[in-house]
């Protein structure tokens, strides 16, 4: 078969590129910078297409030839009119299937009662009735809480549960809901590739136990080897105070917290498991929650995380180019430029560079670093909680910490993107070159100011630049010469006999 996933970019899509392609499919992934696919492993593998979901004619190209089309295209709440933009989305896309002759639509949307739900869970529920009512056979899988390594459901309960050992929490941790393992949604995702006949409905997929969210704190807790959590239900935190609490505590932002937190006030139990008859289950059943939180914590321990909820944009980020030509800003535009020559090669000082962020730092004031992350925390962005998806390597669309990975030229350059609430634009570019025998670290910090309020910012922190930047160049060429001392010493022991 034939098929077009939109959503390459986020937590789902990605993973389920590789999944089809494995499972013997021809697929075509539609996202709006085809850039952002340029470093993943399986890109050689794949069509891609440049499209937004509400531009009809390039979506109806996107589409042409497609036999199963996966829409895995959520909001979770980004910009007033989010609910206006899903509608106007999937009915744009859903036209365009039915244009293209797509045989059948797969949506994944989520499992809720049919009443008093968020605006958020309210707006998947009305994507998942347009495509049932499109021209073009649908099926909706409406899942829980999805448990995998980087899933944004599975980092706000492990750093819930790990960072807080007595939890005074909201009365949404009472309510019963019935979480999957990533590896069973991506099972039933790629089934529907090769279900036959015309199936038009929406199906109910969970894992065997139905749990409340205190009760997933205590195994999850069980399952890490730490003591047992106290948990105290307080009942006056609203949806928007929680949001907030869980944005302090957890590497999730309070935009992404808030409809999270708002879809746990309902319970999410499935009501039926027709789907078993289209999709047998495996012979070993559906895996638990137990096991699904143990193969989570088991990827993370080894560095496997392939795709994280950070990889999809982040609500109130900057979608902008990198504005390298100074008149696009009409002069506007502030950098701080550094640069120092480094006794080391430029391989060492490229390892620092694309290592920094995450558990490593940024080889500056750490509590300047940490101060702003704090503030961002404060005014609902991201922070530096984020880290990193992979310790050693990055690829263009990864987030590290409060930034996004725009650019990438292994061994020359990094380019940063910065996804902080700021009054402006702002990067963050470190590059290298080899020179007369020494590598030279050259590095630019780039700000792109909006309004008076832009040009303040700029300058109320120019005092403490040198703190921040102005620090970098020595610490990275500090730890890529440390690396390469050993190396230094046995060449010149070497040498130093050899002249004997």
């Amino acid at each position: 078969m034939r098929c077009l996933v939109t959503g390459a970019t986020g937590y789902i899509g990605g993973r389920l590129v590789p999944e089809l392609l494995d499972a013997g499919h021809d697929v075509r992934c539609m996202v709006r910078s085809v850039s952002r696919l340029r470093d993943q492993p399986w890109a050689s593998r794949v069509e891609t297409a440049e499209a937004d979901a509400t531009d009809a004619r390039r979506t109806r190209e996107a589409l042409d030839g497609v036999d199963v089309a996966y829409y895995l295209i959520h909001t979770m709440g980004r910009g007033p009119d989010f609910v206006g933009a899903d509608r106007r989305a999937a009915t744009t896309f859903a036209a365009a299937a039915s244009e293209a002759g797509v045989r059948r639509v797969v949506y994944l949307g989520g499992l809720a009662p049919s009443e008093k739900l968020s605006p958020h869970m309210r707006s998947r529920v009305e994507v998942g009735e347009i495509f049932l009512r499109a021209e073009v056979p649908a099926v909706v899988l409406r899942a829980a809480v999805i448990i995998g390594s980087g899933s944004v459901s599975f980092e706000m309960l492990r750093y819930l549960t790990e960072r807080l050992p007595v939890m005074t929490t909201p009365r949404w941790v009472r309510t019963r809901t019935q979480p999957i393992a990533i590896r069973d949604v991506l099972r039933y995702l790629v089934s529907w590739a090769a279900v036959e006949g015309k199936v038009n409905r929406s199906f109910d997929i969970g894992g065997p136990d139905v749990l409340t969210y205190a009760d997933m704190m205590r195994v999850y807790a069980e399952v890490a080897g730490l003591p047992r959590r106290m948990i105290i239900p307080v009942p006056m935190l609203s949806p928007s105070l929680s949001s907030y609490w869980v944005g302090l505590v957890t590497p999730v932002p309070a935009g992404i917290a808030r409809p999270l937190v708002e879809s746990l006030r309902n319970e999410a139990v499935c009501r039926e498991h027709d789907i078993a008859r289209y999709v047998p289950e495996p012979p070993e059943g559906l895996i638990g929650f137990r096991e699904a939180v143990a193969l989570a914590l088991q990827r993370i321990r080894e560095a496997k995380v392939v795709t994280r909820w950070s990889s999809a944009s982040t609500p109130g980020a900057p979608s902008d180019p990198l504005p390298t030509d100074p008149d696009w800003a009409g002069g506007s535009l502030y950098v701080d430029r550094q640069a120092r020559r480094v006794d080391a090669s430029p391989q060492a000082v490229w390892a620092v560079i694309e290592s920094i962020g995450g558990e490593n730092g940024w080889y500056s004031l750490p509590v300047a670093w940490r101060l702003r992350g704090f503030l961002d925390r404060l005014v609902g962005g991201v922070g530096l909680r984020r880290g990193r998806r992979d310790p050693r390597r990055l690829r263009v669309g990864d987030s590290v910490d409060f930034w996004r990975v725009e650019e990438v030229e292994p061994g020359r350059l990094l380019r940063l993107r910065a996804e902080m609430r700021l009054p402006g634009l702002a990067w963050l570019e470190m590059s290298v070159r080899p020179h007369e025998g020494q590598t030279v670290y050259e590095q630019r910090a780039i700000f792109y100011p909006r309004g008076l309020t832009g040009h303040l910012y700029w300058w109320s922190i120019s005092p403490f630049h040198n703190l921040i930047f102005g620090r970098m160049p020595r610490n990275v060429a500090a730890v890529a010469e440390q690396a390469c001392r050993p190396a230094v010493s046995a060449r010149a022991g070497g040498g130093g006999r050899r002249r004997r």
